[in-house]
């Protein structure tokens, strides 16, 4: 079975060789010195003043609201993963859907400022499949009608604009670290604040408000592990060579379905890509079906990713966004990771070509 995507996984020697470390101490969690050296570690490869290793991806982003004090609407996107919206509502905030720019999927500033009103405090948006959004643009108006920005960096660990991380943008960003992800740490996530004294409240927020018996504020468990850490450590040292090798499998989807009729996304000239996703967006949903449906039955396990547009959940009020909407009925992630055989890509390749040539005719 090929699925969309599948976990790296480091030489166990080498997990296991820093996770003695630990173990000899008997120190597992509560901020040890794998975390401490990970944080520094990222740091330093992302370039990057602030960094607070969590437990996962969502959280990180409810602590972002609860940091930034946000308590009314929140502009968000409507083509994102479900923990977005999740994040917004959990904290009793309410999302305000703007649609999305139909060439990068990221949310499209031009329909932002129609969206305020007198109760929006934040925009929270995202890197879609590790593309930036128009960060200038959103931060711009931000400044002008005094919002907080928040850039859910899910999928863009190693994406830069302009040689500047995708993680150092707007007042808080964030990242995760599942397993599915680029760069991984079985389960796991980060927040990134623009400003010191930001990044103490997370860092206090992270691990229950206090320190040893000094207690400052309210807070939640958003620690991670020693076990968590030494993965991202084995990983770290693997990053450049896991994304050559999804950048060469991701030219070669490019290169052969060129012409294909499938909408495909192109990194702009200033930002390197990270080579998270693939996604191709079919002409119909039928044909996006069909061509799921023939590459299920050789055990070729795509992804609808992301489905459905959030503006259309059950428990939201409903926001019109055509563009997400259609977008989100007609788009798929093909597989790719780090071991994708070139067979399997051409395999992949033929069947969803196959599919669109039946329709063409």
């Amino acid at each position: 079975m090929i699925n969309v995507t599948k976990t790296f996984l480091p030489p166990f020697a080498e997990y296991t060789n820093i996770l003695k470390r630990a173990w000899d101490k008997s120190w597992v969690t509560n901020n040890g010195e794998l975390l401490i050296e990970l944080e520094s570690k990222l740091k330093t490869y992302l370039g990057l003043k602030n960094l607070l290793f969590c437990n996962n991806g969502t959280i990180v982003l409810q602590m972002a609201l609860k940091a930034l004090q946000i308590k009314g609407e929140v502009i968000t996107t409507p083509f994102s993963y479900v923990a977005t919206t999740s994040a917004i509502l959990w904290e009793n905030c309410v999302p305000v859907f703007v649609d999305i720019d139909k060439m990068n999927f990221c949310i499209d500033p031009s329909k932002i400022e129609a969206a305020i009103t007198s109760r929006t405090q934040a925009i929270l948006a995202t890197h879609v499949f590790g593309y930036p959004c128009d960060v200038e643009a959103v931060d711009g108006i931000a400044k002008k009608n005094g919002l907080k920005v928040i850039y859910d960096a899910a999928h863009a660990f190693g994406s830069m604009l302009a040689g500047r991380s995708l993680l150092d943008y707007g007042d808080i960003s964030t990242c995760s670290f599942h397993a599915t992800k680029l760069f991984h740490t079985g389960e796991g996530g980060c927040i990134v604040a623009n400003s010191d004294e930001l990044n103490r409240q997370l860092f206090l927020y992270r691990q229950f408000g206090h320190v040893a018996d000094d207690y400052y504020s309210m807070g939640i468990n958003g620690k991670n592990s020693e076990f968590h850490a030494a993965m991202g450590l084995c990983n770290l040292k693997y990053i450049d060579e896991i994304r050559e090798r999804r950048k060469s499998q991701w030219l070669y989807y490019k290169m052969k379905l060129q012409g294909s009729g499938l909408q495909m996304l192109e990194p702009a000239g200033h930002v390197q890509y990270n080579y998270a996703y693939f996604p191709v967006v079919f002409p119909s949903e039928g044909v996006l079906l069909q061509s799921i449906g023939a590459l299920k039955e050789k055990e070729i396990i795509p992804r609808r990713y992301f489905y459905p547009a959030l503006n259309k959940l059950p428990y939201v009020d409903y926001q019109l966004c055509s563009i997400a909407e259609s977008v989100a009925r007609r788009v798929m992630c093909l597989p790719l990771f780090h071991d994708l055989a070139k067979e399997d890509q051409d395999l992949i390749i033929e069947l969803v070509l196959r599919v669109l040539k039946v329709k063409s005719r």
